[in-house]
């Protein structure tokens, strides 16, 4: 069974190509034009352990929201596409991850019913070219595209890089979890509806 796509976004603000591959090894190679973003990706699919290629082409002489939204928006669509039915998956994922003084926990369920519930508390401004408002639109595009419901809360923390660092380590650990095969299952979808 493959568990890896490609797909491709294009509008008039934004071109995005994402490749994922489930079963990886946390190869990631990124391009957004935002250079704390990228890390940020890096982080992601690193802890994650799936391979992750994102090329992005973005509006960035207006500000980096289109990008960055748009990334999540794709990079979900790709997690859906590679989950196919969800046949056999773990389906939930829980982590905790500290990054010095910050702490930050992830939890989610391949449900199908993509939703976040962020409790992250940053003061607006830049952590270098990344404004700090849109890791919460990358995560809300992500989980609605993915299908995913995500919680992020953030236990502790006060220096912005690693509270968003600990998040996405979070959610990628999270989500290594969650669409491991659990050979029990014998290829059954992990719910009493039969369907995810």
């Amino acid at each position: 069974m493959t568990r890896e796509t490609t797909v491709l976004r294009e509008t008039a603000e934004t071109k995005i190509e994402v490749a994922v591959n489930l079963d990886g090894t946390g190869r990631v190679e990124a391009s957004t034009g935002i250079g704390f973003f990228d890390h940020m990706l890096a982080a992601f699919g690193r802890h994650g352990r799936f391979d992750l290629a994102v090329s992005v082409e973005g509006d960035l002489e207006v500000d980096g929201h289109h990008s960055v939204e748009d990334t999540g928006i794709v990079i979900g669509q790709a997690l859906a596409q590679a989950l196919g039915d969800k046949a056999g998956i773990e389906r939930f994922g829980t982590a905790f991850v500290p990054m010095d003084e910050a702490l930050v926990m992830a939890a989610l369920d391949i449900s199908g019913r993509g939703q976040l519930h962020w409790e992250v508390d940053v003061p607006f401004g830049m952590v270098g070219d990344f404004d700090t408002q849109l890791a919460r639109e990358f995560f809300i595009a992500l989980a609605t595209n993915a299908g995913i419901t995500l919680h992020v809360r953030q236990m502790a923390g006060d220096n912005v890089h690693h509270i968003f660092e600990a998040a996405f380590k979070a959610c990628g650990r999270a989500l290594r979890q969650a669409v491991a095969i659990d050979a029990s299952l014998c290829g059954e979808v992990p719910s009493t509806k039969g369907t995810l």
